[in-house]
């Protein structure tokens, strides 16, 4: 109970559903995957929130942050990128947000023969990643963020297997 404690004081996270198809209980799930990534990778302390949107909405912030009209599955924005905005002395630091279409989400998971809740997992850890500098910009940035990411997911969905979070 402690180590929940002192994860919830280091990296609190904010669960947004904006989705009428999911078990208010996931979010439950998505704090326990953010804040497993933040602590394995030794993250800074920070905030992080996520929303879990339809495919219009990831479509709108990919057209106006990443230039692309087209929805994807998610999107990652890393505060220790861009403009650095001033915060008042008593303010947590943000570590950024993380978006992810659950209808995307669903439609990849029946793709590749996972569940939705496994989809989801992997999107939580790959914007988690994204956060704290890693990218796939290159070859080799994307096979060190995906050993990673494929580390995590598999270490996360092993130990929480009964959990059932869907």
């Amino acid at each position: 109970m402690a180590e929940a404690a002192f994860a919830a004081d280091r990296w609190p996270v904010y669960v947004d559903l904006q989705t009428d198809t999911l078990d208010s209980g996931i979010g439950d799930w998505i704090v326990r995957v953010m804040r497993d990534v933040l602590r394995s990778e030794a993250a800074p302390n920070g905030s992080v929130s996520v929303l879990i949107a339809d495919d219009a909405l990831l479509r709108e912030l990919n057209r106006e942050f990443r230039g692309i009209d087209a929805p994807t599955d998610v999107l990652a924005f890393a505060m220790r990128e861009g403009e650095q905005i001033p915060l008042a002395e008593d303010t947590a630091p943000v570590l950024g947000d993380v978006a992810i279409s659950w209808p995307r989400a669903c439609a990849q998971a029946s793709e590749r023969g996972l569940e939705p809740c496994e989809e989801l997992t992997l999107l939580l850890v790959h914007g988690c990643l994204h956060l704290l500098g890693y990218d796939h910009a290159t070859e080799s940035e994307k096979r060190a963020m995906w050993a990673r990411q494929e580390a995590i997911v598999q270490r996360l969905l092993s130990a929480h297997a009964e959990m059932g979070c869907l």
